[in-house]
């Protein structure tokens, strides 16, 4: 990667737009992912001339929603954020489903824009006005944490530190800023000063209401059938060992829904995948950042879209979340409401460390109350492992059919990268992943889109990948076939910046989802189901995903048909990803759930 510009080296700003870059250097952004477009042409130079391509580094993208993807996988792994670019009306219009996965999300970003001037005697005939808006951000603004537009060049210090203040405050989310061509391209009269940043950090994330924390600990220690349900508490990893503690004091069983890797599925005490009888007969749920918690304790008829809840009606329920904090209008993403009998507003990573002391002195040496903590990690252990060893029993028989299913395909994948310092940037072949693999560490499953657009996953494995650049890891996405079309280019991308990335292709020929509810609804309606695939197949012809990614740069194999050549070609593209530091893409051809 790009050095030119060695750390602590300073050069004077001439420009507005050097300023950008002066901030970027000051929060450290490593990387700057654009398509590049005329708008932010000031930003550009500043970024490759001023700052020397160095911290920011450009990542060169072919679409807008590839940019803002990669920003989003970078900080789900790295844990801060990285800069997305787009061209003024265009590239942002590009941009916004990428936007809105990410706001869905709770994922930080800094998406910085360019506009044609303000100044009205100053564009260039049709182009800088056809590709002006009043005021751009309206178009984000309803998916977007903050926007803002500085007027001056003076007020873009102010505004950039206000945006990465905003996006980096829980909950986080995505921040919009759009810069004038003008502004960006006007010398600097006098001096502007960039301030020492860190004495604008986020505020510390606030702990929650010792009363409320009180009942809910109470309604804990006495539950006789408790469980816990938690869904982004692993944004933050250091709740992952919490959240292990105190599941292990009460022998409380975890239902991990998956939008982060919030509890290791090795653990007695994870139930996930197999908690169906567990929530019938829980008195009291603990839930632990769910943004969908109707969803998570209803079921829905997908053919006649009748709810039902699979809980007890009268079950007691505890939610811990910072939902109520970040709410927009537009998006119903603040899903159904759910009577709560504990609501407590609070960081998780606070909050259940001290649920956990709470818990420990109530108990205090109650011999019934360890009795039945034994019991109950006894029963769970038992489901725990009978839920396991049949998963794994289930995908050892697949090995030997003569088509690859999902099972079949997680599990040739488990035995190749085991041994491997692994982590699973994108899908899970249909959960299975889960089910098989060892889900040990904070992070090492950087969870789903948030807003379940297509077009996400090839992006933000390269962000991810990017971002654990260097660090030995074995970056893995198991690529939906019709997610990749959507956004192709990104292969040039990862090939581009060398990106090391295991790309395993789930490749089912088809836009499943839709042939799923095509067969649903003729089944109601009493209609030929065999017509599903016309409008979601995606063959006659077929694409070949190995051809497609040479012709980009990239390793291909495949396509793969059978079984037992699996394990040997996914072990060829591993030691390409592990040797030469490349990306690498084996298309299975996989039965599709």
């Amino acid at each position: 990667m790009a050095k030119a510009q060695r750390r602590g080296e300073k050069k004077q700003a001439e420009y507005g737009s050097d300023i950008v870059v002066d901030l970027m250097k000051a929060f450290d952004i490593e990387y700057a992912a654009f398509n590049p477009g005329a708008s932010f042409r000031g930003i550009h130079d500043s970024i490759v001339n001023y700052g020397g391509n160095y911290r920011p580094e450009t990542i060169f993208c072919f679409h807008e929603e590839i940019s803002v993807a990669l920003a989003h996988g970078y900080a789900k792994a790295k844990g801060k954020p990285m800069i997305a670019i787009t061209h003024n009306i265009v590239g942002l219009q590009h941009a916004t489903m990428a936007i809105f996965n990410a706001w869905c999300d709770r994922v930080p970003i800094i998406v910085l824009g360019g506009t044609g001037p303000m100044d009205t005697t100053r564009r260039r005939p049709w182009i800088d006005w056809i590709h002006t808006a009043l005021v751009q951000g309206n178009q984000v603004r309803d998916y977007v944490k903050w926007d803002d537009q500085p007027y001056t060049i003076e007020g873009i210090p102010e505004s950039f530190i206000r945006g990465y203040r905003m996006a980096t405050t829980e909950p986080t989310a995505p921040v919009y800023i759009c810069y004038d061509a003008g502004l960006q391209e006007d010398q600097i009269k006098g001096e502007i000063e960039v301030p020492d940043v860190t004495r604008f950090s986020p505020p510390a994330p606030f702990q929650a209401n010792p009363e409320a924390l009180r009942r809910a600990v109470k309604l804990r220690v006495e539950a006789e059938s408790p469980l816990i349900i938690a869904d982004f508490l692993g944004r933050n990893p250091e709740s992952v060992a919490s959240l292990v503690e105190f599941a292990e004091l009460l022998a409380i069983p975890v239902l991990d829904k998956g939008n982060r890797h919030n509890f290791p599925n090795t653990h007695p005490l994870d139930v996930s995948g197999g908690a169906g009888e567990l929530l019938k007969k829980a008195d009291v749920i603990l839930a632990l950042d769910v943004q969908d918690l109707y969803g998570a304790m209803t079921t829905v008829n997908r053919t006649t879209r009748v709810i039902e809840y699979v809980t007890n009606l009268s079950v007691k329920v505890i939610h811990i979340s910072l939902n109520e904090m970040l709410a927009h209008s537009w998006s119903t993403d603040y899903q159904a409401l759910q009577p709560t009998d504990v609501p407590i507003c609070a960081d998780t990573s606070l909050a259940l460390p001290e649920l956990t002391k709470l818990c420990r002195e109530m108990m205090g040496s109650d011999g019934k109350k360890r009795a039945q903590v034994e019991v109950r990690l006894s029963e769970t252990k038992g489901i725990h492992d009978r839920l396991r060893s049949k998963w794994m029993e289930d995908a050892r028989v697949t090995t030997t059919q003569k088509d690859i299913s999902t099972a079949c395909l997680a599990y040739g994948l488990w035995e190749v990268i085991k041994n491997e310092d692994w982590v699973l940037v994108n899908g899970n072949s249909n959960g299975w992943a889960r089910r098989l693999w060892d889900w040990t560490k904070p992070n090492q499953y950087l969870g789903r889109s948030g807003g379940a657009g297509l077009g996400y996953g090839m992006g933000a494995s390269i962000g991810a990948a990017l971002a654990h650049l260097g660090s030995g890891k074995i970056c893995v996405d198991i690529q939906a076939d019709g997610d990749l079309l959507m956004t192709s280019s990104a292969l040039w991308t990862a090939a581009k910046h060398k990106i090391p990335l295991l790309i395993v292709m789930h490749n089912n020929q088809s836009f499943y989802n839709s042939e799923e509810h095509g067969v649903q609804i003729a089944k109601f309606r009493k209609r030929p189901m065999e017509t599903a695939g016309i409008g979601t197949h995606v063959d006659g012809p077929p694409v070949s995903f190995s051809k497609m990614a040479e012709s980009y740069g990239v390793y291909g194999e495949g396509p793969i048909r059978r079984p037992e050549e699996l394990i040997p070609a996914l072990q060829r593209a591993l030691k390409v990803v592990k040797e030469k530091q490349l990306p690498a893409l084996v298309d299975v051809i996989s039965e599709s759930r």
